[in-house]
């Protein structure tokens, strides 16, 4: 069962709670960053990007850039930006987008349980960003941000949030600049914090990594690391623990992860249309946007023109947790045998958009000459993801695409 238990969280007053709140670190550059921080001393991007406070072309993975990320964290501290509640607690985070809210409790997760496959992933790391995040909770003893995890949805659970949220008055509640609205409530009946605890190691088995694989393999490195430098280990130091909101899985919803590809391998229109035919039944659908309706449908933008693209059977397997995903069949029978994309990590030749950009940016790419053409997919369910966790398989890369992103500085975690 999972293990998840409440913190004294770092938090900043409310009135600057907006201005504090920012985007996770890896959906910017340095230039984007710098810009979004542009007027806001407080933001939390002065640590999670501190490159913006360096000399221009400082590395940004430099010992520099980690000793300004610690002198900001402290400033953050000395200016009451970040205050540490008193009590240990379980706090509430909730997310609105497109007039639907998604509701997670912020709790401090064990690193032992990523150790022992209780926290479940589902995706590859990559070890220089890896690497990076861990550098950072070292030289600031702190989770900055947070990880965001899924749970099989318990009713009990829902039941605590629901009454909190009706009852109580956010702490926080402001709407970003992107147009999505962020809620967030600390937890401070003691009785309550002991329960969710309850909860969660009672009725919990797993959890799932949905987004922040790195930060959750940079923090189960930091807890290893520091329990080898520890000759009194217990298990109960705070560095045992790392923060992530975790949501019930029936309250998440997934969005497509499109991929743009820069030629057709040599092949005219003509050419690959006509190999397509082999895997799929191709249907010309004109000039306007066409989405795709349901699993193993894909929509193709090509010289001007969208298609249906319909998977026949045999391409794809319904009872197997890879074989049935839409990126399987796209890379099986069109990007590595018609293209010759065979590592998608890697190649330099294709690129990845999350549906939150919209199908208007595939077409924008293809008619602007970057791209030769854009395959739009249905996006993964939350059944899909946990099935592929549970048995241990990996998903292809750039495979979900979570929206809205967490607001990292509602809240920190500090290791001491």
């Amino acid at each position: 069962m999972a293990i998840v238990k409440p913190f004294k969280g770092l938090r900043p007053p409310k009135e600057i709670a907006a201005d504090l709140a920012c985007l996770p670190y890896d959906v910017m550059n340095s230039e984007e960053a710098a810009a979004m921080a542009e007027g806001k001393e407080c933001s939390l991007l002065h640590i999670t990007r501190a490159e913006i406070d360096c000399p221009a072309g400082t590395d940004i993975h430099s010992e520099t850039v980690y000793n300004k990320a610690v002198e900001n964290f402290k400033k953050a501290q000395e200016y009451d930006w970040l205050v540490q509640d008193n009590e240990a607690k379980f706090y509430i985070y909730a997310q609105t987008m497109d007039g639907r809210t998604q509701y997670g409790i912020v709790g401090a997760a064990a690193f032992e349980d990523y150790k022992n496959e209780i926290i479940k992933k589902h995706e590859l790391t990559r070890p220089e960003k890896e690497e990076d995040r861990m550098i950072l909770t070292r030289y600031t003893n702190a989770n900055i941000e947070p990880v965001f995890f899924s749970y099989k949805a318990v009713p009990e659970i829902d039941a605590i949030v629901s009454n909190i949220v009706k009852n109580q008055p956010a702490d926080y509640d402001f709407i970003a600049e992107d147009g999505f609205g962020h809620h967030f409530w600390a937890i401070n009946e003691e009785v309550v914090n002991a329960k969710i605890e309850e909860l969660f190691a009672t009725k919990v088995p797993f959890t799932y990594v949905a987004d922040g694989h790195h930060r959750t393999a940079a923090a189960a490195r930091i807890g290893d690391e520091k329990k080898a430098q520890n000759p009194n280990h217990t298990g109960d130091e705070e560095y045992n623990f790392f923060m992530a909101v975790h949501f019930p899985d029936n309250q998440l919803k997934i969005i497509d992860y499109n991929r743009v590809v820069q030629d057709l391998n040599g092949l005219s229109d003509e050419e690959f249309i006509s190999k397509l035919n082999a895997s799929f039944e191709v249907e010309k659908m004109g000039t306007e946007i066409y989405k795709p309706s349901r699993l193993h449908e894909f929509s193709m933008y090509l010289s001007g023109s969208w298609y249906k693209l319909t998977a026949k059977p045999g391409t794809y397997d319904d009872n197997d947790p890879i074989g049935i995903l839409d990126v399987t069949i796209l890379s099986n029978t069109v990007l590595d045998p018609i293209l010759d994309i065979k590592d998608l990590r890697r190649s330099t030749r294709i690129d990845f958009i999350g549906g939150i950009r919209g199908l208007g940016e595939l077409k924008k790419r293809v008619d602007n000459g970057s791209m030769k053409a854009a395959f739009a997919l249905y996006p993964v369910s939350m059944d899909q993801l946990i099935n592929i966790a549970d048995t241990g398989n990996i998903m292809p890369p750039k495979t979900t695409w979570f929206e809205p992103k967490l607001r990292s500085g509602l809240v920190i975690h500090s290791l001491d």
